[in-house]
């Protein structure tokens, strides 16, 4: 098993008491719950991410670009246009949790 999976199976394979935990767990992570979040509105680039999340470094948003890629939740597409570029975008995994994090926000909001 590869290094880069570790981390990403061990958060959701790990025996929780509720099922959703480690979901949770993987959308919690630094800088996650903003990238999830702006990948709802519209596809992204790492280096507007770098603008848009203020106190985000290269290291630790390339971090959590990789784990939700390896979750499954964002898709990482090379663009062969010029300047060649990095997009990602929400997998239907990802898109079927925009309703869950909806209602999270609500809940946060309402509190």
């Amino acid at each position: 098993m590869s290094q880069k999976n570790l981390t990403t199976e061990k958060l959701l394979n790990t025996i929780e008491i509720c099922p959703a935990q480690g979901l949770l767990r993987m959308l919690s992570g630094k800088w996650k719950p903003e990238i999830f979040y702006l990948a709802i509105e519209s596809d992204l680039r790492f280096n507007s991410l770098l603008r848009m999340i203020e106190g985000s470094n290269k290291q630790s948003l390339a971090v959590a670009l990789k784990e939700l890629v390896e979750a499954e939740l964002l898709e990482k597409v090379v663009v062969k246009q010029k300047p060649l570029h990095i997009e990602y975008f929400l997998t239907e995994r990802g898109k079927s949790l925009i309703p869950v994090f909806r209602q999270l926000e609500r809940i946060a909001v309402e509190r």
